[in-house]
Order: structure tokens, then sequence, then C-alpha cells
């Protein structure tokens, strides 16, 4: 039968009742070509009800009565039969059916009516013809809805998921050899084209979402595979061609490069390129994402040699034809396929996608052996070019196509090609994406199938082997942000599938093997002696082999590893290299480096290589200094040079046992390079740095401090060298944590204490007070700082600074040196009438106590600085009430006699403050009235009383004041309301 009809009931659940449903399929020549359900669900994969039935005439054939055609059934019945059929369907259906079978009747009574034109009638239960399509049933709808749905939630809730198993079906409909793939893949298509953010991200020339971009590749990549199905018809390859150059055609296509912005001529680039390049740029023809796809659609399948290639294992050369050289073969037989190597692996992806694995097997074996025979013919041409090469210690040549980070993914398809043979589990993983395994693989060798190899080889070593030769091509990295980031990806992911291989002898053997290919592969390899100057680095594919053959051989790690260090691009100018090739050469004007927006990512891989390293060669002193070297050459970023340090220290001084004295020099070093570098730039991290250095050399050793604080003028600011470094060296914890001696503890103090005069000589200001703390314990440095600080002070330091240290003197016992420090801090100092909140005023306050105290003559000294330099009253007048409250010369100096009378404002030195205040109140009070609001006036008449107070010390002080009242009614009668109050007041 063609029609398939039945009921489905679903079971009750706690929450939901028991629910039966009608299903209708229709099949032809074993697919199924339309299904209907009652339920109503709609997906774009069938309900669990369409399901059932299905399964259930799959497996109880016997229990589904077969009938005719219903035509047929009709055919055998009379003329009574047919009306009695007819009104009993009618009946059975009435509330449907009757409109139908009214309107039917009435076209068939209608002589001229289109159905009598037709001969016969339709029968869905009688199956399509011979010509007519046939293909699974999908709801292209539903295909369509869902796509808009999830792109519309801008890989926001998994939608990127969703689409990314929304490809998976399609890869897993072509390896089916389902029709349907094509036509769901196209039906995606127009939804992604028709995204209404792709119009939004071309106006604002920025580039399209990561998450987005991966997407639009993945379509890119699929279509490919689509059109270079080995079987497809030449009229649906036409078909594709027309619905892809009229995709790529439209303005709102994503470009292959990932940027809209790049269409627009890039000033920065246009600069520093070299004539020849930049109009190399401008004329390149737009790519889009479907670009390669069009080009595939191009490529056939008919050429004979790779017919021969891909349908048989033991295709060889005949023997006599081994000599001389062959396009076709190499000298051991094998065949080659000698085409543009990403386009080849295209082929493979297609083959493995359609469901071909074993003839993808066969065309990998094939592109290995050819890829092997370019290396061995690369190897050669070196050898001939070395000594050239290494004079220059450049070169211009270079793929400009690098295979890692390529849109058709090359050497991931080949890997996968091989992986997918040795893997033990019975499902093979087919997605190119990377699906989210939680357990790895495992794989088991699986000995190569050919006529004429030696049975050494395993798809699984072969495998291992052209990531290797992939991942070491030397390749310019490529131009915009969106191809430098895929670089970084795909490294990434194809590291992390060879992370899964165990590396047993066999593949040991592979791997040694082809990093000394790579080491000495010369311009052609990554790892090679000399490379381009904007060759993509080779850090994290060195790291993984760095700590693959460490257990197996350790000399080929490190040299390998030491070689990778390198980041040319960061050296300071371009060599002039050679300029018969401008292709070659990305930029050939020297300039500081072309636009690597992945920069800090790569530096920090830089780092992440050299810190394996030296975790590595923890405890051997030879390798430690080979791997420092490298950093100190290669790498020029302060901050990850402290990294370095800060890691090397980490393993160096474990919580469990020892500290490996080796490794602790090792972060010693780096760190004082850290010093040095930042010392005249300007560093946030700068106090960290410094600190973290004294940490470090404490725990190397006392030599290491004595070391640091002897040359601190090429590490340290002086400032820094006081405030952190010599007071954190000389302090308890250190002396505590090093268990020193008195003559090692003597000799850092005397090294401290120079440091500190030294500091304090190049910047008093800031580092005075730091040196006489420092020099304490020693009379003759302590008096030496102390010289510097009054030497300093006329000139070059703050009153702030000043009085500082004078109050520090106070403290120490020395008040005259603090009274001396003092009088020169007031000879800077100037308070205006209205700074009466001044910062200063306790320094003020404190110096004159310290000179009431000191006695007679100190106070008399320091009068007059006050008066020049202070001009708010208020502040005069609390100097003045104090030094009237008690007799001076109360510190009791040894050899100082003490009058024990209090001092009268009559006399000197008191006069002169007491006329000094009444003249700032009176100069204060002119002030605060030439612009008064009503709100001050309760305030100031309380400014006048205090005023009052003052005048009044004075033997002719309330005539004074009336005086001075009168003087204010007569200037500000104009202020009534005020002249009110102070009428009210003062009489």
């Amino acid at each position: 039968g063609f029609h398939l009809s039945g009921t489905v009931t679903e079971p009750a659940t706690a929450t939901e009742p028991e629910m039966t449903y009608k299903v209708a399929i229709s099949f032809d020549r074993c697919k199924i070509t339309s299904v209907t359900c009652g339920c109503g669900n709609k997906d774009i994969f069938y309900c669990a009800h369409v399901v059932a039935l299905s399964l259930y005439r799959i497996r109880k054939p016997d229990q589904v009565k077969l009938r005719l055609p219903i035509s047929e059934t009709l055919f055998q019945m009379n003329r009574d039969q047919l009306q009695k059929f007819v009104q009993y369907l009618i009946t059975a259906h009435h509330t449907e059916v009757l409109p139908t079978a009214q309107k039917l009747a009435d076209e068939i009574l209608s002589s001229n009516s289109e159905i009598n034109q037709v001969h016969g009638a339709p029968d869905p239960t009688a199956g399509a013809s011979i010509d007519d399509e046939n293909c699974w049933h999908l709801d292209e709808e539903q295909v369509r809805e869902q796509v808009k749905l999830f792109l519309s939630q801008g890989g926001y809730y998994g939608s990127g998921k969703q689409l990314n198993s929304m490809f998976a079906k399609v890869r897993e409909m072509l390896r089916m050899r389902d029709s349907n793939g094509a036509r769901m893949l196209t039906l995606i298509t127009e939804q992604f084209m028709a995204d209404p953010r792709l119009s939004l991200w071309r106006q604002q020339g920025t580039g399209i979402t990561e998450k987005c971009r991966q997407l639009w590749d993945e379509l890119g990549a699929l279509w490919v595979c689509v059109v270079l199905n080995p079987h497809c018809k030449l009229e649906e390859k036409s078909c594709w061609l027309r619905q892809l150059r009229k995709w790529g055609e439209m303005d709102v296509c994503p470009l292959e490069d990932g940027n809209y912005g790049n269409e627009l001529p890039n000033i920065t680039n246009a600069l520093t390129q070299s004539s020849g390049h930049s109009q190399d740029s401008l004329a390149r023809p737009r790519r889009t994402v479907f670009t390669r796809a069009i080009e595939g659609c191009d490529l056939h399948w008919q050429d004979s040699h790779l017919q021969r290639i891909i349908s048989s294992d033991f295709y060889v050369s005949p023997s006599y034809q081994r000599e001389g050289e062959s396009l076709l073969f190499n000298s051991q037989g094998q065949p080659l396929w000698l085409e543009h190597v990403p386009t080849a692996c295209a082929r493979v992806d297609a083959l493995r996608s359609h469901g071909y694995p074993r003839e993808a097997l066969r065309l990998t074996v094939a592109i290995i052996n050819t890829l092997r025979l370019q290396q061995q013919r690369q190897l050669e041409i070196y050898k001939h070019q070395k000594k050239e090469l290494l004079q220059r210690g450049a070169t211009t040549i270079t793929n400009l196509e690098g295979w890692v980070g390529h849109p058709l993914n090359p050497i991931g398809c080949l890997f996968l090609t091989l992986t997918e043979a040795c893997r033990l589990e019975e499902e093979s993983c087919l997605e190119i994406s990377d699906a989210g395994d939680s357990k790895p693989p495992v794989y088991q060798h699986v000995p190569v199938v050919t006529g004429s190899q030696d049975g050494e080889e395993s798809y699984l070593s072969l495998a291992l082997e052209v990531a290797l030769m992939g991942m070491g091509q030397q390749r310019v990295m490529p131009e915009g942000l969106y191809a430098q980031d895929k670089v970084c990806r795909n490294e990434e992911q194809i590291i992390a599938r060879l992370q899964d291989l165990e590396l047993d002898p066999v593949l040991v053997q592979t791997l040694r093997k082809q990093c000394i290919l790579l080491l000495e592969g010369g311009p052609f390899s990554g790892l090679g002696e000399v490379i381009h100057r904007e060759s993509v680095p080779m850090h994290t594919f060195a790291k993984y082999l760095f700590s693959a053959l460490l257990p197996h051989d350790a000399d080929l790690a490190y040299k390998l590893a030491l070689r990778a260090m390198r980041l040319p691009v960061l050296e300071t100018t371009a060599p002039s290299g050679d300029v018969t090739h401008p292709h070659h050469l990305v930029s050939v004007v020297p300039s500081r480096y072309p636009r690597w927006f992945t920069l800090g990512h790569l530096e920090s891989q830089q780092c992440e290589l050299a810190s394996t390293m030296l975790t590595a060669a923890k405890g051997d002193m030879l390798r430690l200094r080979t791997v420092l070297e490298a950093i100190q050459k290669n790498i020029h970023s302060s901050s990850l040079i402290f990294k370095l340090a800060q890691d090397a220290f980490k393993i160096a001084t474990p919580a469990d046992s020892n500290s490996d004295t080796t490794l602790l020099n090792v972060a010693l070093e780096l760190g004082l390079q850290v010093m040095r570098m930042t010392l005249s730039t300007l560093n946030w991290r700068r106090r960290e740095m410094v600190r973290w250095l004294v940490t470090c050399a404490t725990e190397v050793g006392v030599r290491a401090l004595v070391s640091i604080l002897q040359s601190w003028y090429s590490l340290f600011t002086p400032t820094e060298a006081t405030s952190i470094v010599a007071a954190t060296v000389m302090s308890h914890n250190t002396i505590l944590r090093l268990s020193l001696d008195y003559p090692q503890r003597e000799e850092l103090a005397s090294c401290a204490r120079t440091l500190a005069l030294q500091c304090a000589m190049k910047d008093p200001q800031n580092c005075a007070l730091s040196a006489l703390t420092l020099c304490e314990k020693d009379h003759i440095a302590f008096e030496t700082a102390y010289q510097i600080v009054i030497d300093a002070a006329s000139t070059g330091m703050t009153y702030t600074q000043l009085f500082t240290i004078a109050r520090y003197m106070e403290h120490r016992g020395y008040p005259l040196r603090a009274f001396k420090l003092a009088s020169l801090a007031m000879t800077h100092l100037n308070l205006a009438y209205n700074q009466d909140t001044h910062p200063a005023i306790n320094d003020v306050l404190w110096a004159c106590a310290l000179s009431h105290s000191l006695g007679k003559n100190e106070l008399a000294a320091i009068i007059p600085l006050v008066v020049k330099s202070v001009h708010c009253a208020t502040v005069l007048s609390d100097i003045l009430r104090r030094c009237t409250m008690t007799a001076p010369g109360l510190a009791g100096i040894p050899g100082r006699r003490n009058s024990g009378k209090l001092m009268s404002t009559d006399k000197a030195p008191l006069r002169q403050l007491l006329d000094a205040t009444i003249s700032a109140y009176i100069n204060t009070t002119h002030s605060r009235l030439t612009h008064i609001s009503p709100r001050h006036y309760g305030e100031f008449i309380e400014f006048l009383s205090k005023a009052r107070e003052t005048f009044l010390l004075a033997q002719d002080g309330h005539i004074q004041f009336a005086q001075f009242i009168d003087n204010l009614k007569q200037i500000y009668k104009g202020k009534k309301k005020l002249m009110l109050l102070v009428r009210e007041r003062f009489g």
C-alpha cells in the first residue's frame, strides 16, 4: 500500500487524561512522503504518534491489513452499491463532508465543468506515478518558523545550539543521501539572509557577533558539501548555483573574512602598507560566505585518476613507471592528488558527509602522501638557500593562505576522517562543530589499507602527522579581527582533539619524526630557522608539542619550544626583504607592527609557553638559564614578565616542601628585569611589583637583599626605595624570616642607611622623613640626614613636609631641632583672612605651643613669622589666648631658668601679636561687609563679639573698639537692618 492510517492512544498520566489521535501516512518507494496527525504538533521532526504508527507497521507487518487501492474496490461495485457507499460515507461525516459532496455533485452534473474534462479520478491510496518526484516528507513552513525564531533570539537561550543541531540534521540527511538535506539547507539559508540584523550591522559597519559568525561559517561550509555531492544531477547543481549567486549578490550577505568594515579603505593600513600591497587589497574581489560554494560548483568528479583513487585501496602505479618524476604517483607507486589543499579536503568532507567514508579515507591518504612529498621537496629547496637566508635572517617565503583557521577547515576535516576510522565505539561523530562530548573518544590503530606500503602505518598515526603538518605550516597572519580570531580558535580546537590521543610508541615515533622535519623545514615551517616577520606565531602549538614530547625526548622538546618563543612582529622594524615579490610581503615599510587584533592573546600564549618550560626545568640550572635567556630576548611586555616571575616563584616555593633555589633565582632575575622595564614608565601595578620583588629577594636570601639595596637606583624611585624596599627589609618580620645573626643584621642595616641618605639627597621632599626613620639607630647617619633636611628646607620642601619632620623631631626628643624646622616651615606658609579651616592651622598652633614651651626667646622668634604668614583673625586670637594662659618655658630644657610669670600683652613679643590680631579683625570685618547677605547677619554679630574680646586685651581696647563700631555705622549706614543689630548689641 501507499497509504497507512491508524489510531494511536497515548496513555493517561498523573496530569493528562488518555488521548487518542488519528494518524495518516503516505509513502512511496520506501520514503514517507506526507504525514498528518490529530495532535496538531508543529515541528520539523515527526511527532511521536507518526513514529509509533510507522514502527508498528515495520515491526508487525502481519497485524496491518493490506488492502487494494480504494479505486480498485470502487471498480468492483455496481451502481446500487456505489450509491449506498457514498450515502453512508456522507452520513458518517455529514458535518465535514456534506458541503464538499454537494459541490462535487453539482460539478459532475454540469457537462462543461473542469472535473468532466479530466479522464478518471484521483486516488490518495494508489501512490505516485513512476515519473513523480519522491522525497521524504519535510514540513517546510515549520523549518522556516523555527529558524526565524532561533535567529530572533540572537544567540541567547541556547538558540545557537538549536541552530547547530539543525545543521547537524542537514549533515545527517546528506549522509543518508536524503534529497531533503539540500532543501532544508535552502530553507535555513533563506531565513538567515532575511535576518533583519544583517542590514543593521552593515549600516553601522560593525562586525557580526561572534556566535552568529560561526553559524554563518557552518552554513557556508555546508553549501560547499552540498554542491560537491559526487552523485548530484547537473540540473540540481545549476539550480543551487543560481540560488548561491543570488544570495551572494545581496549587499547584506556576510563576507568571508568576517566584517563589513573591511570594504571601506582602511586608513591605518593604507598608511603603513607599501603601495603595491594596498593596490592589491583594493582590487581584491568581494568574497562572501557563499563564494567557496559557488567556486565548488565548477568542480567535478569525472577525473579518471581521482575516480581510481576513491574506488580502490590497491590503486598503484605499475612498477616499471616508478623511476623519474610523476605527477600522479610517488616513488613507492602510491597515488597522489595534486589539487589546491583546502579544495581537496573539501572533497574529502563532501565524501564523508554524503555517506562515503571508505572513499573519503582513500582520498585522504592520497592527499597526505602529496603533502609528504611537498615537505620533502621544500626541505631540499631550503638546503640550497639555507646559507643566504640565515645571513639575511628573514624570509619572504610564506603561505598567504593558512590551513589552520581556513574557512574550509582542511586540517580538521582530514583529522576527523582519519580518527573516525579508528574510533572504538559504534556511533561515529559526524559534526564538524564541537559537539560537547563529555568523555573523550577512545581510538585504536587501524592499519592503512594500501597496495604498496609497509604495514607500519595506521590511520591514527596519519591523523597525528597531518595535524602536525598543518599546524606547523608557516603562514602569514590574515587581515581582519575575525580571520585572526579564527586562527586562534581553530588551533585550539585541533589541539583539543590531539589531546584526546593516547601517545603510544607508534604515535611518539610519528611525533618525533614530524617535529624534526618542522625544525629543519626552513621557511616552509613555522618552526624553521627563519620565518617571515608577520608569520602566525607557534606558541600554542609548541606548548602542546613540548608537553607531549617531554617524557620521550626532552632535548627535542626544549629545542622546539625555545625556537617557537620568538614573536618577530614585535621586533622594531621589518627587514627590507625581497621587494620583487610584493604579494609575499605583507608590509615592507618599517612600522611598529601591522594590525594584529589578537596580539594580546598571542603574547599571553607566548607567556604560557615560557611558563610551561620554566615549570618543567625546575631544578635544572642549565635548562633554566636557556629558558630565561629566551624570555629576556623575546618577551616585550613587562606585565607578562611579571606574571612569569610570579609563576616561577609559586612553583619554586611549594607550601609542603623546601624551596627550589634554581627557580627562585630565575624568578628574582625576571623580577629585576620588570623593575628596570617599568622604572621610568607609569604602571598601575608598580607598587605591587616592588613589594613582590622584596618578598622574592627575601626568599632568595640576605645576599639578594644586599644586592637590591646597593643597586636601588637602577630598580626603584627614591620614594619606593625608602618607603617600601628599605622599610620592608628592616622590618621585624624580615629579620625573623631570615633568622639573621648580628653581623648580617648590621650589614643589611648599613646598606639600608646608605640607601636612605642617597635617596634623601636625590629627593628630599619625599624621602627625608623615611631617611631619618631608617637612620635613627646610627648617630652619624641620623645627623647627616638631618643636615640634608636643613639644606633642602629653604628651597625644595613644602611647609607640610617640614611640619611633619618637625613633629617627628619633637617626638624623638629634639625639641630645639623641631623648633628650627617649624620656623622654616612658617616662612613657606601664607594663610589668608578667610582661610579659617585651612589644614595647616593645627601645625601653626602646634609650632606656637612648642615655641611657648621652650621659652620667651623662642616665642619672640616665632611671633614675627606668625604675624607675617597668618592673616586670619580667629587663628591669631586663638594663638594669643593660648600664649597668655600659662607661663612660657615649661619644656624644662636643662640649663634654662623658667621665671614662672605670665606674659603681658602690653610688652613684646605678645604686643606685636595683639596688634596684628586687632588689625586682622578690622580688615576681615570690612572684607565681610562688602558682600554680606541678611542670612549671615547673626553670624557677623557673633564675629564682632569675638573681636571685642581681643580689643579688650589692649590697654585702651574699649576706646579702640567703640571708635571701630562708630566707624562701621558711618561707612555702612546704608545697611540699616544690620546697623540696627550692631546698635542693639554694642550701643
